[in-house]
């Protein structure tokens, strides 16, 4: 019997998006290599648990979840977030950030200062420019100052940040653009607090790194699987990965598969088999049209 593998979820290291699986597996994951694989006949999605420990009852989640959690472990998992605004006593410092996902697409939020920009990278944030750092709750702070003051806000919903990939400007200084005037506003906000430290405007742009926008960039997406399901399959040619999505060239077209529906299922090797999992139109910012990204 072929051995099974569990997804512990997607990681952006320096050379690019990593897939990680549950005991220590890594796979590279390089623009051009084949990303194949099944879920068993049979097999069923479980929790993943919270903050490095099992699901005590191995509850059943649906594939449609991101989060891979029954509702007892999400809860445990924020207790104890900075996300979530219940670890204010953590005493590492932090960045505050402006991220760029597309036009009109800005959010403000703060990150741990040792783990660069990974953060960034993780949530798919085409560009971005640090604003300052300092304790967290002066982070924090900040974050909420610029938030009521630029009127961004602090999340942004996956769904829209894959509509506008296909419409990206292309030029690095037409994608920084937005960011360094709401920098430049921000900077001249009062009210800062003391702790933090601000830092000048330094435009950081991800989308060679991506594959979204250049030379080398494929065919725009069309779709986006729904859900993985028991005896379901998908493959194709990594033509671009931006977050957690991996946009897979397969017999239907490109295919964004977001690989936080991975987490929670066990998973096989799989070949030519085509690409047999639920999937929805990808939807598309207004004004753009079918073509390249």
């Amino acid at each position: 019997m072929a051995q099974a593998w569990k997804c512990a979820g997607l990681r952006w290291a320096a050379d690019g998006p990593v897939l990680t699986w549950v005991g220590g597996r890594r796979s590279v994951l390089a623009r051009g290599k084949r990303v194949a694989f099944a879920v068993a006949e049979g097999g069923v999605r479980t929790c993943v648990g919270a903050r490095g420990n099992a699901c005590p009852v191995r509850a059943g989640v649906t594939g449609r979840s991101t989060g891979a959690r029954c509702e007892e472990c999400a809860r445990l998992d924020r207790a104890h977030s900075v996300a979530a605004d219940t670890m204010a006593d953590d005493p590492r410092p932090y960045r505050v950030y402006l991220a760029w996902f597309g036009p009109g697409l800005v959010k403000v939020g703060i990150t741990a200062y040792e783990r660069g920009s990974a953060r960034l990278l993780e949530q798919g944030a085409v560009c971005f420019s640090w604003l300052g750092h300092g304790p967290l709750m002066a982070a924090r702070r900040t974050e909420e100052l610029l938030r009521a003051a630029l009127g961004v806000p602090d999340r942004i919903p996956y769904a829209h940040k894959r509509a506008v990939r296909a419409a990206l400007p292309e030029s690095e200084a037409e994608r920084t653009a937005e960011i360094a005037g709401l920098h430049a506003r921000a900077a001249a906000l009062g009210g800062w607090p003391e702790a933090l430290t601000p830092e000048p405007f330094r435009g950081v742009d991800h989308a060679g790194v991506f594959g979204i926008t250049g030379a080398e960039r494929g065919p725009a997406a069309v779709a986006e699987v729904a859900e993985l399901v028991a005896g379901g399959a998908i493959g194709g040619e990594l033509v671009a990965a931006a977050g957690p999505d991996l946009h897979l060239a397969t017999e239907r077209g490109v295919v964004v598969l977001d690989t936080r529906l991975m987490t929670g299922w066990e998973l096989l090797a799989a070949g030519g088999e085509p690409c047999a999992v639920p999937l929805r139109e990808l939807r598309r910012a207004a004004g753009v049209q079918d073509g390249l990204f």
